[in-house]
Parts: structure tokens; sequence; C-alpha cells
């Protein structure tokens, strides 16, 4: 069928014959879903015209095979309904097909695509009632509102149906991960930032030869989840090619371990659509990925949209929502909800129990957490080892030992949960990491008495507990310890006694060590190689550190990303700054880059040197190679060049952090608008401002003291407040006159001050009281007694009251200078408020 034959007429006449619509459909799936230019050898048709071309046809030939969406037709695999979902989820990953724009350009929606592999729906049908439009966008953290709401759902649960706890977890063996098509596809995919059509070509062949699972283990061997995302939605996009559901559950456990949370909500949404049967558990994944992204209202909101999908909670589900709310430091509600899910027969099983007792761990409520243990007997529940285990670990980070003592015998007296092992290297790894040595060496030598071996890294967790609190011959004698017992140290314990000899200086045995490492058969890694370096760093021997980098080679370790920064950092502080450069180019060399930070902490170290041009090259070098330039690091070097009084160069980097697509903030203004100031381009620092008003950034506090100071600096009062008002449109500023009329003071500018008295003398706040009383105290410096005294009464009629001090130092200048009276009505306004007794008077 070539395309050039397609036209209007002969389309209506196909459709007339819709058992003969299958190469159509073909057709249309294959100009939908490919590369311009790139053609199946199995459909005949030649590229030379376009199904675009057509667009009425193509309407025409939409809306009649969307007819078909509600009926049983066994050649499509997918449902027409689908329209649109792949323009609304389309994330740039392999595809650069300009033809979806032009489908576009025309309001044509995308209608699916069709495959050739029949249903693998089970029959399961599209619901809906699955919308996810009520997600409003809220900020992070935004659970202001109750979640009453939420444990409604639980009314309208079936308790006879909602006690299994059937999770869909694909659990994939290391062969899979291993499999030589998984392997090469990861390898394509790490190409994906020089791709082109052959490896896109590659990737697609390749795609459709995968099973289900090695589709999972693609993206699970994906080390950013954003990846995996990206080639789930270009997968899913591929013509002859759909997910089965398994992927789908996959990504979304992928998904809920991130703060990907609209990632899932999509995944969801396209389960829906292709008619994939959405489980409980994929609503759990979802809650979980939007209480990681800190959103606890759209996590709890999640139940509720469980329920118009017509999917009734199970006992995971509830169990996910109570470690929601628990993580959230939310244990009222988790207890709200514990017993409402009860209410309506949700049996709560060891999980249930085991989260609430870690919300009361959380908030130092031990005794409510022992006492739920007590309860759960009683329950026909029986708490688990991973019950005492939280309450111990709580205990041990308190160094309770006793009472971790109490607990075991319980634990073994009442629930016959003898202690073995593992609870013995729980213990010795929590006291350990809280730095409690000592009491973690206790148990170690009772689980020996015991009969347990306790391995090497239980003794490397003491080992290293002893070296962060710089008794290095503790942690020495347990090494000994260990090489008596046939317990090899291994490269972490060796690391550990290493960092502990530099947390003391002791540089030479830690070098020792080093070499004594090889002796045992243990090669020093990369990790104890920096550990060696920050202790060189730490006692002012970067340039050793240096050295040792350069011959790493040679010593055959090869140096990481906290490698390279632990050794900028030494040679920064030690004023080393061309060597500091020279060690981050060589670190982004080697496919290393600095943080935004590290490049921060450089490019100011230079600027306090004066070395403003070094700085702009070093920041230009890292943009170019590709480093994760911020916005702050632009205005730290803006502010050098101000210091330097540089204005031009400053005002040339502004304008090229828009060519760079960094866009400026308000800190960025404020600090050229302060060195404008400061050298008296006023007009310059106004049309500054307003041009940062114009791009919708709020000034900051310290915006409002720059503007305010320069302003009065040069006398511009009127100008000045001209500009308030524009800013105090965009945002709000309380004390803002009160800071105009206290630098107008310190200029010595009171005329304009007393002017402005009026603005705060309408509220008694402090704030206002402290400023009349600088005013005041402004005007007694310059001998002006009686505008100290009108500014006195004027806080008098508003119930304000003045300083009694300084109100007395005012009455007498007054009397000194003739004005009894005033000074006597002055003293009188304190008697008659209470401030002041008659007597005193």
């Amino acid at each position: 069928m070539r395309s050039g034959s397609f036209s209007y007429h002969r389309i209506q006449r196909t459709l007339a014959r819709p058992c003969k619509c299958i190469g159509l459909f073909q057709f249309h799936t294959c100009f939908c879903c490919i590369k311009v230019g790139f053609i199946p050898k199995k459909l005949s048709c030649e590229p030379t015209s376009r199904f675009y071309d057509y667009p009425f046809a193509y309407i025409r030939f939409n809306a009649y095979f969307s007819s078909f969406s509600g009926r049983n037709f066994s050649h499509g695999s997918r449902a027409v309904s689908d329209s649109g979902v792949h323009c609304a989820e389309r994330d740039n990953f392999l595809d650069e097909n300009g033809d979806y724009d032009k489908f576009r350009d025309m309001s044509v929606q995308d209608s699916g695509e069709l495959s050739l592999f029949g249903d693998h729906n089970d029959g399961c049908q599209k619901n809906p009632n699955l919308n996810f439009d009520e997600f409003a966008v809220e900020e992070e953290g935004d659970d202001c509102h109750d979640d009453g709401d939420s444990f409604m759902v639980l009314n309208s649960c079936n308790g006879h149906h909602v006690q299994t706890e059937d999770v869909w977890r694909v659990k994939l063996e290391e062969d899979e991960f291993r499999h030589p098509l998984v392997r090469e596809i990861c390898r394509l995919i790490q190409l994906r930032s020089a791709w082109n059509p052959k490896l896109e070509s590659d990737l697609r062949h390749l795609l459709r030869s995968l099973k289900p699972r090695q589709v999972c283990a693609v993206l699970l061997s994906q080390d950013d989840e954003r990846v995996a995302l990206q080639f789930f939605y270009w997968a899913d996009r591929q013509w002859r090619y759909r997910h089965n559901p398994i992927v789908y559950y996959v990504m979304l456990e992928i998904l809920s371990k991130t703060k990907l949370c609209q990632g899932a909500k999509r995944v969801l949404r396209l389960m829906a659509r292709r008619g994939i049967e959405c489980r409980p558990e994929a609503f759990g994944y979802l809650m979980v990925s939007y209480s990681r992204a800190g959103n606890l209202r759209n996590a709890m909101k999640v139940l509720t949209l469980m329920q118009k999908a017509g999917v009734e909670l199970n006992l995971a589900v509830c169990n996910t929502a109570i470690h929601v709310l628990v993580m959230a430091n939310k244990l009222e509600k988790a207890l709200r909800f514990f017993e409402r899910m009860q209410i309506v027969g949700i049996i709560p099983n060891v999980v249930t129990y085991n989260c609430l007792i870690k919300g009361y761990c959380t908030v130092h409520q031990v005794e409510n957490a022992l006492q739920l243990i007590a309860e759960m007997s009683s329950k026909n529940c029986s708490p688990d080892k991973v019950s005492y285990y939280t309450i111990m670990s709580f205990l041990c980070k308190q160094k309770q030992v006793n009472e971790v003592r109490d607990l075991m015998e319980k634990m073994a007296k009442y629930n016959n949960l003898f202690p073995d092992q593992v609870t013995y290297n729980t213990l010795i790894h929590m006291l350990s990491k809280h730095g409690y040595a000592d009491e973690a060496l206790e148990f170690l030598r009772e689980a020996e008495v015991r009969g347990f071996q306790i391995d090497k890294v239980g003794h490397s967790a003491i080992v290293h507990s002893y070296c962060k609190q710089g008794r290095i011959n503790e942690a020495k004698s347990i090494v000994n310890e260990m090489l008596s017992k046939g317990c090899s140290p291994d490269v972490v314990t060796y690391t550990a006694v290493v960092d502990g000899f530099c947390r003391i200086g002791k540089l030479e045995q830690a070098k020792k060590m080093l070499q004594h490492m090889y002796k045992h058969g243990c090669k020093p890694n990369t990790v104890s190689y920096t550990a060696f370096l920050t202790g060189l760093c730490r006692n002012g021997s970067s340039l050793q550190a240096r050295e040792m980098m350069n011959v790493s080679e040679e010593e055959l370790w090869t140096p990481n990303a906290i490698s390279y920064s632990v050794v900028m950092h030494g040679l920064r502080k030690e004023g080393k700054l061309c060597e500091a450069c020279n060690v981050v180019k060589e670190m982004v060399s080697k496919g290393f880059f600095p943080t935004p930070v590290e490049i921060n902490l450089i490019i100011q170290s230079l600027c306090q040197e004066g070395k403003m041009d070094e700085a702009k090259m070093f920041l230009e070098g890292c943009l170019n190679k590709g480093c994760a330039v911020n916005v702050v690091n632009f205005t730290t070097l803006i502010h050098g060049y101000c210091q330097k009084d540089d204005l031009e160069a400053a005002l040339s980097l502004l304008d090229d952090m828009y060519l760079s697509n960094k866009h400026p903030d308000a800190v960025t203004y404020t600090t050229v608008i302060d060195a404008l100031g400061k050298n008296g381009r006023i007009k310059e620092a106004t049309d500054l401002t307003i041009k940062m008003l114009k791009k919708g950034l709020d000034p900051t506090p310290v915006t409002y003291r720059t503007v305010i100071h320069r302003y009065c600096q040069m006398g511009r009062v009127e100008d000045l407040l001209k500009l308030l008002e524009k800013m105090l449109s965009r945002q709000k500023c309380k004390t803002v006159y009160n800071q105009v009329i206290e630098k107008l003071c310190s200029f010595g500018n009171l005329e304009e001050a007393d002017k402005l008295l009026a603005r705060i003398l309408r509220t008694a706040s402090r704030t206002n009281i402290n400023t009349c009383n600088l005013l005041m105290e402004t005007y007694l410096i310059r001998e002006m007694p009686l505008s100290a005294y009108k500014v006195a009464c004027r806080m008098f009629n508003r119930n304000l009251i003045p300083d009694l001090k300084l109100s007395e130092k005012v009455s007498k200048q007054l009397v000194l200078e003739g004005k009894s009276v005033e000074a006597d009505n002055l003293m009188l306004q304190f008697v008659e408020r209470g401030c002041l007794s008659p007597q005193c008077e």
C-alpha cells in the first residue's frame, strides 16, 4: 500500500469494510510512532508522502477507529480512547521525531499505538473513574489541612476482602541482569548524549527481543531513576511493542524510592488508560513517592483516588498509609487511622504495629511503644524481633544499656524470642554508630561468651567508633585481637585505623599502616588513600597530598571525586588558589564534576585576593565543561567586581547570566544595586530595581535596607518614597518607614525624618516606639529639645509611651533653655499615665 494512494475517498471506501482495516491500522501506527524516513520492511510503503499530508482523512479515520474502543476487536491490543496519552507523556529520551509537532499543530490527537501481539490485559478494563486532576499543585510539606476525608475512605471498605497482602513484586535473578541483551541495551542508554538514528534503530530492534523480566532488569540497572523513567516512556512509544503489566509495577517501585512523585502519577495514569489492572500496591507506591517528596496531603489523597477507581483498600495499603503518616511526624493521625481501620474490619498485623512503634520512638515516647508491644499479644498478633529492635535502637541512641538488657529478657520471657547473632550485631552497630564503643564492646564479649561469632564487620564498627573518638590504642588492640582470633581485618578496618591516626595528627603512623596493609594481603583502596589525604590537608600538607595524587597510578589506586575535593579544599584554605584551580581542572578532565558549593569557594577565595580575571576564567571553564554552575556562583563573582568598583564588568556579567540560562535572583540584583548607589549612580540603580520587580522577583529585607541606605545617603528622599511604593506593592515590609526614619537620623536629615513620622504613628508596636525614641535622641544630640518634646507629645497622642530616662534628659534641656512649661508638661504626661509618681515629680 503506497502512501501516495491514500486519499479521503479511498479511506472512506476502506472504512466501509472494517474487517480489512488491519493494514490501514498498521500504516497508521507506522507513521505515528517511528522516525521520519524509517519504514518497516514488512510494510511495503514508500515515504514519498506522509499520512499527515491528508489531515482531514486522518481525522475521519481517527474518529472511525475510536468507535471500536469499546468493542472486542481482536486485532488491536490497545484501546484507542488512550487518545493524547503519548502527547502528554512524551519525554525526549531518544526521540527526535518532529512529526508529532505537525500532528499537534493540526490539533490532531495521537490515537495510540497498535500491536500485533494481542491483548495482554487478561480482560481487565480501563477505569474511567481514575481521575488525577484533583491532585492540585501543592507546596512541599503542605499538610495544613486535616486528612479526615482520607480516613473516611475506610468506611467504604469491605473487611472480608481486604485481609490479604498479595504484593505484586518482581524478584529478578542475577542471570537476568547479566543477560547480553540487557547489558547491551544498558550500554546504548549510556550513550544517549551522543545519540544518532542508527543507535536508536539498534535499541528499538533489541527492545522487541526483550522479555518482560529483562525489561525490568534494564530499568533496575539504571543508576539514575530519571533515566529509567525516560527509557520507560520511550519504549512505551515504540511500534509493535507494549509493556507487560509487571514492567509498570517495577517502574512504580523504582519511583517509590525517589521524590519523583509526578512521574509515578503519570505511570499510574498510563496503567489506567492502557487497561492494566491497578492493584492496591500500585497506589501504595504512589503514596510513598509523595511522602518522600514531602507532600503528605497528596499522599493521603491517593486513598480517595483508590475509592473512586473502585479499588478496595487492603492491609498493605493501610500499612503504607500509617508508615507515611509516621514518617511525616503525624503520629496522632496515624493512631486515628489505626483505630478507624479496625472499626471497618481490617485487622492490623505485626507490620502495622511496628510502624506505630517506630512513630512512638521518633517522638521519644518509648513507654507508649513498650505498652503497644504488651497489647499486641492480646490482639492475636505477637511482636517479632523487629518490634524489639526498633525500641532497642532508640535506647542505644540514648545510651540506656540497662534498659536494653531488660528488653532482651522480656523478649525471651514473654515472646520466646531469644537473642541471636543478628540481635548482637544490631546492638553493636547501633552503639558504635552513636559513639558508645565501650558499651558495644561489652555486648561483643557477651555474644562470644554465648557462642556467637561476631564477624569482621562488627569488629570494624567498634574500631571505627574508637578512632572517631581519638582512642587509637583501643582501636589497635581490637585489630590485634581480630588477628589472634583468625578474624582477619579487611580494608574497612584498616582504613578506620588510618583515619584514626590522621585525626590525632600521627601522619607517619598512618602512612606505615597503609604499608602494613600490603604485608597482611589487604590492598588499600581509594577510600584508604582519601582518608590519608584528608589527614595531610587537615595538618597543612596539601602540597604533599597533591603529589600523592600525581603518583596514584604508581600506587595502583585511582582518586575519585571526594579525593579531588579534599585536596582542593586543603589547597584553598592554605591560600594556594592556583594549585586549587588546577586540581579542579584535572578533576573535570577525569570526568568528576565539582559541586556548586566547591566552585563557589574557589571563586570567593580568588575574589578576596582581587584576582577577578582568574575567577572569571575559572567560572567560564567550569561552565564550558558542563559543571553544575548556579546563580550563586555568578553572584559571588559579581560581588567581587562590585567590591573592586568595576561596575561595567559586573553589569556585563549580569547580562551574561541570561545568555547562560542562569537567571539572576533578588540577591544578585541587590548586589549590583548597592554598588551603583555607592558610586552615586542612583538613576541606574532605580532602573535596575524596577527591572527586578518587572521580572517577578520579590525584594528581600536586604534589598530594602540597601535601597534605603543609598537613597538616604544621597538625600533623594522623594525618589526613595516613590520607589518604595513600587517595592511594597510587590512585597510588604512593615518596618520600611521605620528604617527610612532611622537612616535619615543617622545622616542628620531630621527635617525629612519628621515628615515621615506620621506614617509610623499608627500602630503601638515596639518598633515604632524605638524609632520615635531614636528621633528624640537625635534631636537632643543636636540640642533641639523642643523638637524632641514635640515628638514625645505626638507619641502621647497615639497612646505611645516614650522612654522615661530619655524624656527626663529632654525635660532638663528644656529647663536650661527657659522652657519650663514644656518641661513640666512632658513629665505630667508620664504622671497622668501612671508611669511616674507625683512624689518623684
